[in-house]
């Protein structure tokens, strides 16, 4: 309400003020030929002081006063026939004073109830602190995030892939309690935009592991959720997100997404915190420092601040590729041929773990997908390889080397 009688008063003014140079335009009671003969007279002036100061010499001075002199004569003939000036017409001068004052404040006021927010209330930090907390106390659940959604447009994959992925499936659903199978359908449902099957593979995979799970297992299934609302952090993602964080606080893609959750709740100030912390902690070229790196300036312009780049420290140096030690290779020639296969099924079930979550080295997934083939999971290792696949289509070199190990697994003629 202040606003409005402020800005009324303001245009009301301005109206007022054009009014009144239109109104003060009175008539003028001296005819035209006085004023042109108080000019000429002060030209026939000028030009004595002119030539006494050598600007004109004496022949121009004497045209210039011919001249003079003829029109002073010829305005003072006028003069006798003039009594007055024109008058201004009060009454149109009345009307369109009244107009332009009703045109300013009328097209001020139109303007705004058009282009502004007529009604808005006003919008303190303890209001739209408030209106921040009521929101995530009401926003929408999963379900109902998922259920406004528009269809997604199937991707484009090869036929194979999508052959194997459908026997993934049928092998899954014949075996809902084991694990391994509920990660891979978890992992290529994802690859497929299938996020909605996705997250619900994770999430038999969490049921079947039970308390044998990782802080990474629960910001995974956060992860698809998130992906299959359309980047929305509905409330169950976010107890997911801070379930991760009470187990690693440091969890990137945790970090993340709860920054994003923030920022969506319209607090970028508690998000900008987030993420610029996040950014302090790395490591740099991360998938999830990439997205915050991409949107950290426009949320630090939401928040007010004046951001200055943070140049996340790097990743450290990775690891060599591991096998068995000389430890396992003593301790599996004790072993009996059973109990060897299950600790090499055990040590890809690892690598296989590691490479699903973590990413891995060309030589990485070599190696799987040779030991799968050893193994005898001509199906896993064929999904493995597609993957692989697709993970290093870019770089052809390290294609080179999963194209090989497929080979050798006999995964290619």
């Amino acid at each position: 309400m202040v606003f409005w009688i402020l800005i009324s008063f303001v245009t009301l003014a301005l109206g007022t003020l054009l009014a009144l140079v239109l109104l003060r335009a009175h008539s003028s009671t001296e005819p035209p030929a006085a004023y042109d003969l108080r000019v000429y007279r002060q030209q026939l002036s000028d030009v004595d002081k002119d030539l006494a100061r050598g600007v004109i010499n004496t022949s121009d001075a004497s045209r210039i006063r011919t001249e003079v002199s003829r029109r002073i004569l010829a305005a003072d003939a006028q003069l006798q026939n003039q009594s007055s000036g024109n008058s201004q017409p009060k009454g149109l001068s009345r009307a369109t004073a009244l107009l332009t004052a009703v045109l300013v404040l009328g097209g001020t006021l139109g303007l705004y109830a058009y282009l502004g927010a007529p009604g808005y209330p006003d919008m303190s930090l303890p209001s739209r602190i408030a209106a921040a907390n009521d929101y995530a106390e009401t926003r929408p659940s999963q379900a109902e995030s998922e259920a406004r959604l528009p269809a997604r447009a199937a991707p484009e994959v090869e036929p194979d892939y999508l052959k194997l992925v459908e026997q993934l499936r049928q092998t899954a659903g014949d075996r809902p309690n084991d694990a391994q199978g509920q990660a891979l359908l978890a992992q290529h449902e994802a690859n497929l935009g299938n996020f909605q099957a996705a997250y619900q593979a994770k999430q038999n995979y969490i049921d079947i592991m039970s308390g044998d799970l990782e802080a990474r297992d629960y910001s995974e299934l956060a992860e698809l959720m998130i992906m299959a609302t359309g980047g929305y952090v509905s409330p169950e993602a976010e107890e997911l997100l801070l379930g991760t964080l009470s187990l690693d606080p440091q969890n990137g893609p945790a970090r993340y997404y709860l920054g994003l959750m923030q920022g969506q709740h319209n607090r970028p100030d508690i998000a900008f915190r987030i993420w610029s912390d996040t950014l302090r902690l790395g490591p740099a070229g991360a998938p999830w420092i990439q997205g915050i790196e991409a949107q950290i300036v426009e949320m630090a312009h939401r928040a007010g601040v004046d951001y200055s780049p943070i140049t996340p420290p790097a990743a450290p140096a990775p690891a060599a590729l591991s096998g068995p030690s000389q430890e396992d290779m003593q301790a599996a020639a004790e072993l009996t041929a059973a109990e060897r296969q299950d600790m090499v099924r055990g040590m890809v079930a690892r690598l296989s773990d590691r490479l699903a979550t973590e990413g891995g080295s060309a030589e990485e997934w070599a190696q799987l997908i040779g030991a799968l083939g050893v193994l005898g999971e001509e199906d896993r290792a064929a999904a493995i390889y597609s993957e692989a696949r697709t993970r290093f289509a870019s770089a052809p070199t390290e294609l080179a080397k999963i194209d090989a190990a497929a080979t050798k697994a006999g995964l290619t003629q």
